[in-house]
């Protein structure tokens, strides 16, 4: 069955959802200092690294449509692919690193019913750090054909905020966006065991794209 998003017009992008509170602040102060910089060569001043900002911020919460992969997994988020571990009950965790460069809307890895979204306190370390384990991060558990699959969302030295955009007990399709995570960030995968891992460290992964599993 095709998938929901797979007839949405390619190349187009629009914002993300959860973006507003870091956007229209930087914006709106683009926009003055613009404005105002007509008249003021103070305002000039102000005017060139708030419409870089602004721009920037632009850059960063885009959400390009997708043309969604078929694969019984595919990769939640765009990235690198850090590690790829064994797991001691079987499963193998995925961790895919995201950059500020990366676009940071993250997508359902299988179509299912979320089980549970748990939202878990903690710090801030660097995502490429291994401590980066006990960050502030938001738990995913997904109903799917391959049984439970759970996805964590970690926040990095600089994100400071997950937006889920599903609730649960929300059916998803495979590919569907489910989230937000606010600059830099990483996001971990739970292979089930037998699913063979299709990725390298290393390898440049595409949310709704990239294909996590081997035949």
């Amino acid at each position: 069955m095709p998938h929901s998003q797979s007839s949405a017009p390619r190349g187009r992008v629009r914002l993300a959802r959860g973006a507003s509170p870091w956007l229209l602040p930087t914006v709106a102060t683009a926009a003055v200092s613009l404005a105002r910089s007509r008249r003021s060569g103070r305002w000039a001043a102000v005017a060139v690294p708030t419409t870089a900002l602004a721009a920037g911020m632009l850059w960063f919460f885009r959400d390009p449509e997708r043309e969604i992969a078929q694969g019984r997994v595919i990769s939640p988020a765009d990235g690198v692919v850090q590690s790829i571990m064994p797991w001691k009950d079987g499963r193998t965790r995925v961790a895919i690193f995201m950059s500020p460069l990366n676009v940071h809307v993250n997508r359902a890895p299988l179509a299912g019913t979320v089980t549970s979204v748990e939202h878990i306190p903690g710090g801030f370390v660097p995502a490429f750090n291994k401590e980066s384990e006990n960050n502030e991060r938001v738990v995913w558990h997904f109903d799917t054909e391959l049984g439970d699959i759970e996805m964590v969302q970690i926040a990095g030295a600089v994100a400071r905020r997950i937006v889920p955009y599903v609730l649960e007990g929300t059916k998803v399709e495979q590919g569907e966006r489910i989230g937000l995570i606010r600059f830099g960030s990483r996001v971990d995968i739970y292979l089930p065991e037998g699913v063979e891992v299709a990725v390298e460290v290393g390898q440049a992964t595409t949310a709704g794209v990239t294909r996590l599993d081997r035949d």
